[in-house]
């Protein structure tokens, strides 16, 4: 009493791929088609089938029954009909092998089509469905999505906003309109990806360390640094409040009037922090390079600028004395003034740069 382990192939892979006639006996002529149908589609489920009709085998041999391997396949089309090609098959070997039982092994769902026709003709002990673990796509993707989980900085990055994100959905879409909701979405997303894009994140990370530093050491840039963030604010909150009765069609006198509102407290800040930087390499009695020491007056001479053009462009009356000016004759003496303030910087820069630092003395 024989068992069959009967590999099923209803789309005649094996025929195409080899030009045997089949059914194909036997554990070396199975093993053989391994080779022969992999090295003709590496990707065919057809393979797969096979290994584990031998792998059944082996294991029912192992365990003290006796099994023999074979593949039915349906002949080359325009012979006859699959089905009918394969019965004929399982006929022939049930005749000459004396089989009583079979255990069929299936790859596709169109070979278990050929159950019926197997059932009709042997015993069915169990039906063997191989199923490909991982297809090419879903393995890439399966690794990729792993590979991106297990980054904590691409973790962190990208899904922490989207996070956010989704959870203010709900709230927002509760309060505002979808139309301020996305807005406010987009404006979220977008903020998270310049943080990340600019490199705000490393200063932000070092900020603590710089802070630290700072404080130990004693440095003037410390206090400065307080009172240029101080400036910000109130320059920022200066030119919000100047633009709160403007009408927000007014887009370009609704930018001007910010800025002119906010440049001066703007302009003192930064004013204010590079002086700092200058001065703790004054005390440390550090090299001073003239762009260095040009900062300042460069920095005042653009916000002076910056003031003029805002106010050119709000036609801001401005009276000197008894002396009336006209928006364009203002433009004329702060641009005046601008380049007059970066020129007297450059050449305070340069005689200070070449001059020796006399020491200070107690």
């Amino acid at each position: 009493m024989t068992t069959l382990v009967c590999c099923l192939d209803r789309d005649s892979t094996v025929t195409t791929a080899t030009g045997l006639t089949p059914p194909v006996v036997g554990w070396e002529a199975v093993r053989s088609l391994v080779t022969d149908v992999g090295l003709d589609d590496p990707e065919a489920t057809t393979v797969n089938c096979l290994l584990e009709a031998l792998r059944v085998t082996r294991d029912l041999n192992d365990s003290g029954t006796d099994a023999m391997v074979a593949v039915v396949s349906a002949s080359p089309a325009g012979t006859t009909a699959p089905d009918r090609a394969v019965a004929d098959q399982i006929d022939e070997l049930a005749a000459e092998y004396d089989l009583t039982a079979t255990v069929v092994v299936t790859g596709t769902t169109d070979d278990e089509r050929l159950l019926p026709v197997i059932e009709s003709r042997l015993q069915v002990d169990g039906v063997d469905r191989v199923v490909v673990r991982q297809a090419r796509d879903i393995e890439s993707t399966y690794y990729l999505l792993k590979q991106f989980l297990a980054d904590e900085e691409l973790r962190t990055t990208v899904l922490v906003p989207l996070g956010i994100s989704l959870l203010l959905v709900p709230a927002l879409l509760l309060w505002f309109s979808p139309a301020v909701a996305l807005a406010g979405l987009a404006a979220l997303l977008g903020g998270a990806v310049l943080y990340k894009g600019l490199g705000i994140d490393e200063y932000v990370s070092r900020l603590p360390e710089v802070s630290r530093e700072l404080l130990y050491s004693g440095q003037v840039s410390l206090v400065t640094y307080v009172t240029a963030a101080g400036l910000m604010i109130v320059g920022l909150v200066s030119g919000g409040i100047a633009v709160t009765p403007l009408p927000e069609s007014l887009a370009p006198i609704v930018v001007a009037a910010f800025l002119h509102s906010s440049s001066p407290w703007l302009t003192g800040a930064a004013v204010t922090a590079a002086t700092g930087r200058l001065l703790d390499r004054w005390i440390a009695d550090e090299p001073l390079p003239t762009a260095m020491l040009s900062l300042p007056a460069g920095m005042l001479a653009v916000g002076i600028i910056a003031r003029g053009f805002t106010g050119y462009l709000l036609t801001v009356e401005f009276t000197v004395g008894s002396v009336g000016l006209s928006p364009i004759q203002r433009l004329a003496v702060f641009v005046a003034g601008g380049i007059l303030v970066s020129l007297l910087g450059v050449k305070l820069a340069t005689a200070l740069a070449t001059q020796p630092a006399d020491p200070v003395s107690e």
